[in-house]
């Protein structure tokens, strides 16, 4: 049990773990050379009589409460020696003698503060203190001065009596756990630790009202000490002495009667405890039972069992019992009473449980880590620039240290234990997640052409069906490379800042921004639950942290709010006519893009955000050697490291008959035709036009300089000599024709028309016959204004027809006979209506753009209404055009797009058209021509009105 003193004189060490009373003291041996807790020993002091506590039901006899706090603080953890004076077997107790510190008799400090009284004589010849004389005669020193429990006070005796509440005097019934949960979660109280019951329970006297409390502690369970046949004590005083120390027996000290309350679970049957149980029992004991502890209360079970996180002193510091347990093996992590815990303790209490698992400490000797499928990268740091985002938890970095153009320069890098929407596949019809869009751009606008540095850090083998983790044969799985992706230059804007972190564990990695923090902090993703002995960011703690703020802040996912919806028309995966139909849209000067993908070295996919489209574009007369081909990868390389998903400029200028939209690109005002083409990776086709090339000049110059240096594919050319480095690709100019009606007539050669077989026009007419036309509208209630799409009544035929407003009555409406002038958008013609006539339209019928397209006839100068002969021309052209039953062909020779958006008749981009009749070969244009209506104009078929 305990160490004995020098000489064999039956004199023992310990270490005092309990003190029941004001005379009494529960002695743990040293050291033990038996597995468990070591043997201990319950020793009454000789010939004291302290005053006793409440027992079920009762009271305090004066000053117990006093004498027993006396003894407690005394020599509570302290190091004592002591020595069986003598035993009463008729009351199972061991009476003794006990030094503090080898030379402090702490009877005789008792009875000298005045706290015990001295018994004289027992019942049997030599149940007395060989010390008795000299504390009878400190007895009679407190006596006189009025110590202690002798004091002279008036009313002291009644004053040390504790006024108890029902659950310290064996009534729990009566205590209102929830009441006290909810007056003070998360406030630090006072309390004495009364027993523990196991490694994670403590039944505890709080202060200062005594409510005597079972409090499970958060976050963990340790393992359970079983059941006992008969009422269990409150400490163990079985033992048994090893053959040096001798073989002496204790019994049970008399119990206060929250002791009795305590240990007063019976249970019908035995149960051993759990391995460590015991041990775990022990670690509570010696650093809490009967110690000063505080306790925050997190919550409650649904029996109200209340959970709190308990702290013992030690030293000048305050020590985490539920973290100390799980570091040392004796408790493991629970999720569902740690959910009640602050984030930060949380995330601590889990790494520590992993900690001793692999240390496997205890509990955990013959722990085995289940399979899994992730496997630690060692030294695999690299540094580069951000090419491409691909999703808001993967990008491609370009490797510094491999040379340039190289198919091993790009590694896809996936931020490490962090989970964002997914993209989904246009392919697989497959739509994005809500907030993955939102995730992507956050990274590319921040991202794209910066210096990071990347920490590889581990790799995962994924099915290819669904990306979940599974054994699956080579053929269906991948593995991907995660790490942690540091920034170093400073990201501000719109609340992004993130604290530079260091990693969780030891290492010389320098700082930087972590990508991954950012992208959980801003509610873009989450934060991956990994599984014990699985591999995780270096980072993981901080991204916890971030993912905490994210959900308090209700950012992103987080958020109660629906994502914004944008719906991209992905015009690669339509057909050619779709594309075409686009084109008047797209077709109106320099509109900003993003470049989405870089197809080959001068074709690329691009997103088009104000058309709200996606669009397969290529440069304009300028041509990159194919796949397979000699600087084929290179001319790619380049152009992922100069635009992939930058913000660019385009300009579109026609459309080929795959439905690729050609045209001119500039990223920060540079032609990034003449950057391919200075670095000889294309040529220029003269076959396309170069008067229709904004920069023809500078493409000219660059190639030519490309030559003279022998760059690339310009490496054998000879002046003089066309040198072919693969396929030659010329692009036979086609030209676009249209099945068209003619819907409208204006002056100077222009006219409306409606596409024949254009699925929207009878969509159209259908949305409208579907509509319930209402009485005209009160006065107030609906007010168009210029630039709405409403619902209009056509003067000639009453029937209702999309129009816009192109002029309201100034100072609003107020009688139903104001005019508004109308634009019918889906036929062309102009007129007044009154307001009575009008009527508002449903927005989804209004979205869809007006089916009337405005041309003019190519080649041909026309004159207006207003000059001679403009009121004849218009008339032969309605006469050809609106009397006539047949379908119209239209060619397309050129788009004129100086007339901006569509605000009235004769606005919006114009159609420069030769039109011919069905049955006809002559056109429209040239019989007009033979007329006289019309003057021909050599070269530039565009139109001049006048």
């Amino acid at each position: 049990m305990a160490t004995p003193a020098a000489g064999g004189t039956g004199w023992y060490k310990g270490r005092v773990k309990a003190v029941p009373s004001g005379d009494s003291l529960v002695v743990t041996a040293l050291t033990t050379n038996r597995p468990g807790p070591p043997p201990e020993k319950t020793i009454t002091l000789a010939s004291l009589i302290a005053p006793r506590l409440a027992r079920r039901g009762g009271v305090d006899e004066p000053f117990a409460w006093d004498s027993r706090e006396y003894l407690r603080k005394l020599c509570i953890g302290k190091e004592v020696t002591f020595r069986v004076e003598y035993t009463v077997p008729s009351i199972g107790r061991e009476f003794g003698s006990v030094y503090l510190g080898g030379d402090k008799n702490v009877a005789m400090l008792v009875v000298s503060g005045g706290w015990a009284k001295v018994r004289e004589q027992g019942q049997q010849k030599g149940e007395a203190s060989p010390f008795l004389a000299e504390l009878l005669r400190l007895e009679e020193q407190a006596k006189q001065e009025g110590l202690g429990r002798w004091s002279k006070v008036p009313g002291a005796a009644e004053a040390s009596i504790r006024n108890l509440p029902p659950s310290a005097i064996g009534d729990p019934s009566n205590l209102d756990a929830m009441g006290l949960l909810a007056a003070n979660k998360g406030r630090p109280m006072q309390g004495i630790v009364e027993q523990v019951r196991d490694g994670s329970t403590v039944r505890v006297y709080l202060l200062p009202d005594f409510q005597f409390v079972q409090v499970f502690v958060a976050g963990i369970q340790a393992p359970s000490m079983g059941r006992r046949a008969a009422a269990e004590t409150v400490v163990e005083t079985d033992f048994t002495l090893d053959e040096q120390n001798g073989d002496v027996s204790a019994a049970p000290a008399a119990l206060t009667s929250a002791q009795r309350l305590a240990a007063s679970s019976t249970a019908s049957a035995e149960v051993s405890p759990d391995p460590f149980g015991p041990e775990a029992k022990y670690f509570t004991e010696v650093r809490c039972l009967n110690r000063e502890i505080r306790i925050v209360l997190e919550g409650a079970d649904k029996f109200s069992n209340l959970i709190g996180s308990v702290y013992y002193p030690e030293g000048d510091t305050a020590k985490d019992l539920a973290m100390e347990l799980v570091e040392n093996g004796l408790a493991k992590y629970v999720e569902w009473s740690a959910n009640m815990m602050e984030d930060d303790n949380k995330r601590r209490l889990k790494s520590a449980e992993l900690q001793a698992k692999k240390a496997r400490l205890r509990m955990w000797t013959n722990y085995v880590p289940p399979a899994t499928n992730s496997k630690a990268i060692r030294d695999q740091n690299f540094t580069g620039k951000v090419v491409e985002v691909v999703s808001g938890d993967c990008i491609v970095v370009a490797d510094d240290s491999i040379p340039y153009g190289s198919p091993l320069a790009e590694r896809r890098v996936n931020l490490s234990s962090i989970r964002c929407p997914k993209m989904g596949n246009p392919r697989r019809d497959e739509k994005p997640a809500a907030y993955a869009r939102e995730a992507k751009e956050f990274l590319r606008t921040r991202l794209i052409g910066k210096q990071v540095t990347v920490q590889m850090e581990y790799s995962r083998k994924v099915t290819m069906a669904d990306g979940a983790a599974a054994a699956a044969a080579p053929g269906d799985s991948r593995v991907m490379d995660f790490g942690s992706v540091l920034l170093m230059s400073s990201i501000k804007g719109d609340g992004d800042e993130v604290a530079v972190t260091t990693p969780s564990t030891a290492g010389n990695q320098q700082p930087g921004l972590n990508l991954a923090e950012l992208v959980v902090g801003r509610g873009f993703g989450t934060v991956t639950r990994h599984r014990d002995f699985e591999e995780r960011s270096n980072y993981y703690d901080a991204l916890l942290a971030a993912e905490s703020r994210s959900i308090s802040g209700k950012k992103g996912i987080h958020s109660a709010k629906d994502p914004p919806v944008m719906h991209i028309q992905d015009l690669t995966m339509a057909s050619a006519k779709k594309a075409r139909d686009f084109l008047p849209f797209l077709n109106r000067g320099r509109i900003p893009a993003v470049v989405e993908f870089v197809l080959s070295g001068h074709r690329f996919k691009l997103l088009i955000p104000k058309e709200t489209c996606s669009v397969a574009f290529s440069f304009s007369g300028v041509r990159c050697p194919g796949r397979e081909e000699p600087y084929s990868d290179e001319a790619i390389a380049l152009m992922r490291r100069k635009i992939m998903q930058r913000d660019v400029v385009v300009e579109i200028e026609t459309v080929d008959r795959t439905g690729t939209f050609l045209g001119s690109l500039w990223e920060s005002k540079t032609n990034m035709a003449v950057t391919l083409l200075e670095a000889g990776l294309a040529k220029l086709q003269t076959s396309f036009g170069n008067d229709r090339i904004p920069d023809a000049h500078l493409l000219e110059q660059a190639e030519q300089s490309a030559k003279r240096q022998k760059l690339k594919i310009w490496e054998n050319y000879v002046e003089g000599e066309e040198v072919s480095n693969g396929q030659a690709a010329v692009e036979s100019k086609q030209k676009e024709l249209l099945q068209v009606v003619v819907t409208e007539v204006l002056g100077g050669g222009k006219f409306y028309v409606q596409t024949v077989g254009d699925q929207r026009v009878s969509a159209i007419q259908k949305q409208l016959a579907s509509l319930n036309i209402q009485e005209a509208p009160v006065i107030g209630a609906f007010n168009p204004k210029k630039g709405d799409i409403v619902l209009a009544q056509f003067s000639m035929d009453n029937s209702w027809n999309r129009a816009m407003i192109v002029n309201a009555p100034r100072g609003g409406v107020q009688s139903p006979n104001d005019k508004f002038e109308v634009f019918y958008i889906d036929y062309g013609n102009q007129e007044e209506v009154p307001y009575s006539q009008l009527r508002p339209l449903d927005p989804s019928v209004a979205a869809s753009p007006g089916l009337a397209q405005l041309c003019s006839l190519a080649f041909l100068k026309v004159p207006s209404l207003d000059d001679e002969f403009g009121s004849e021309a218009a008339l032969f052209l309605s006469e050809q055009t609106l009397g006539s039953s047949l379908p119209f062909t239209a060619m397309i020779e050129e788009r004129d797009v100086s007339g901006g958006k569509v605000k009235g008749q004769g606005t919006g981009t114009v159609l420069i058209v030769t039109l011919v009749a069905e049955k006809s070969d002559l056109s429209i244009n040239a019989a007009m021509l033979q007329l006289g209506w019309r003057k021909g104009r050599g070269g530039n078929p565009r139109t001049e009105n006048q």
